[in-house]
């Protein structure tokens, strides 16, 4: 694996050449005190949502609020050990410069050293962030172009804990910082931190994307159609495929803040269906905005989510025994036809809840190596602890060209899907949203649907962690049943709670 940046690539306390130049705090300033370093108000619900903070910029994502994120981030980071440099990267949303100066003013000002790598994907912020302080990715990943996120990763290049997040979002609140490391005020008067623009360093997470094939895989032959769907893509993915000798042809590849993800991408996979039916391509890839995820179609208009990027893999590392237990880690949405499969070759799939960072915790847990999301965003600790999308990509392409059959043939020779069907209702209040369960009707249409299906089907009801949606999902044998209480329940979350 590709060494992250050490104490020698660290910038001259005086750079020979403008781009390297600091930013830096005037010398004349006094050290803001811990008191004073607090917001007047903030939410009454939990900041820290399932992938960091999230929401719209300007209503609850602003400059002050990134500021005080990043000072108390730093000060909770110092108590923890953390000293050196924090790596932070952003996608292509308008709102991401807005947000980067703020948290890099609070992290300067608790003391703590920047690298700024501009747009790249949250992979490359995760792999660099290994062996430092930690790191900070600035996107909403799928979301819309108005929303923007916070979110953190430790210095292994994993997300941060729930528990040190707790104490972030308690300092945020004046409740304190952990008992352990320097006092606060302490803490900051012993220097200002620097900002140093560090783009070079995304070359690294490129030469780590190819290290598993060295020098780089050989897609020479094939036709590839990549939707970056104008966000943190950009910034390397073209360059990544190209090199593989691969026709490489693009879609939505500029950084463009206010299109993101915007009829595109890994949520939006029309235009790619059709340009690869087109083309006939051998494959489509459509990343999601941070491109931690990704989606694959093939020539005949196939979706190939997670679940089947997961069986594929997995068959792989199996016949190479590198599949511990034959066990992949999956989610409560991964496809029943999937799971069903899998056992049927011997293997073993894992149930968690949603969110990478779930997948992530049962697989070290478990000891298993491969995970992942129905949605696209994949693990596979041989190469990476966290999800990359681009990653993911080459590997999917690579085992395609190794399979010497076409992609279609090779889903014809997986698994057939059940019917599932997901149906988002919009439910603003956070609090009704935390608390449905405790709604008797839709409790009792669940039921009734439950025990109509009974072991041909499920249902998961549950509230998204990233959008204020309550997500309806039924999965059944018969289609006919899905459609039906798919619009039942669904009807009856938004009669009871919307």
């Amino acid at each position: 694996m590709v060494s992250s940046p050490s104490k020698r690539d660290r910038p001259s306390s005086q750079p020979s050449t403008p781009k390297s130049q600091p930013h830096q705090m005037r010398a004349d300033c006094s050290p803001v005190p811990a008191s004073r370093c607090r917001l007047e108000s903030l939410p009454n619900t939990r900041l820290f949502g399932t992938d960091g903070i999230r929401g719209e910029a300007g209503t609850l994502l602003t400059a002050p609020l990134a500021t005080q994120v990043g000072f108390w981030a730093g000060q909770v980071l110092r108590c923890h050990g953390e000293i050196g440099p924090i790596i932070i990267g952003q996608d292509s949303r308008t709102s991401s410069d807005m947000l980067s100066s703020g948290l890099c003013a609070g992290l300067m000002t608790a003391g703590l050293e920047v690298w700024n790598l501009g747009l790249c994907p949250t992979a490359a912020v995760a792999h660099l962030a290994s062996g430092n302080a930690g790191g900070i990715m600035i996107s909403a990943s799928h979301n819309p172009p108005a929303d923007n996120g916070i979110k953190f990763f430790n210095s292994q290049g994993t997300k941060l804990s729930g528990t040190i997040q707790r104490e972030i979002e308690a300092a945020l609140r004046g409740q304190g910082l952990p008992e352990s490391g320097m006092a606060t005020d302490e803490a900051a008067a012993m220097q200002w931190g620097r900002t140093y623009q560090r783009p070079d360093l995304v070359e690294r997470y490129v030469d780590f994307l190819h290290q598993p094939f060295q020098p780089h895989p050989d897609l020479s032959g094939m036709r590839i159609v990549l939707d970056l769907a104008w966000g943190a893509a950009t910034r390397v993915a073209k360059q990544v495929f190209e090199a593989t000798g691969a026709e490489v042809v693009i879609l939505h590849g500029l950084p463009d803040g206010d299109r993101i993800n915007v009829e595109c991408g890994s949520t939006h996979l029309g235009k790619l269906k059709a340009a690869v039916a087109e083309l006939e391509a051998d494959i489509g890839f459509a990343f999601d905005g941070d491109a931690d995820r990704v989606m694959a179609v093939d020539a005949q208009g196939r979706v190939i989510d997670g679940d089947y990027i997961l069986y594929f893999w997995g068959q792989t590392l199996k016949q190479a025994n590198k599949l511990p237990n034959n066990t992949i880690i999956s989610t409560v949405m991964a496809n029943l036809g999937f799971e069903r499969a899998w056992e049927s070759q011997g293997g073993t799939l894992v149930r968690t809840n949603v969110g990478d960072q779930h997948v992530h915790a049962e697989m070290v847990n478990q000891g298993a190596m491969l995970g992942g999301e129905q949605s696209g965003h994949i693990l596979c600790h041989h190469y990476s602890l966290t999800g990359d999308g681009i990653l993911t990509a080459l590997h999917l392409a690579d085992l395609l060209k190794q399979a010497e059959c076409s992609l279609p043939d090779l889903v014809a020779q997986s698994f057939e899907t059940y019917p599932q069907r997901l149906k988002n209702v919009r439910v603003e209040d956070p609090a009704v949203r935390r608390d449905w369960q405790n709604c008797e009707a839709v409790q009792t249409a669940i039921a009734r649907a439950e025990s109509d299906m009974g072991d041909q089907g499920r249902v998961l009801v549950r509230a998204s962690g990233t959008e204020p949606l309550i997500r309806v999902m039924v999965e059944a044998a018969n289609p006919e049943t899905v459609d039906h209480w798919t619009d039942t329940l669904a009807d009856k979350v938004a009669q009871h709670l919307a």
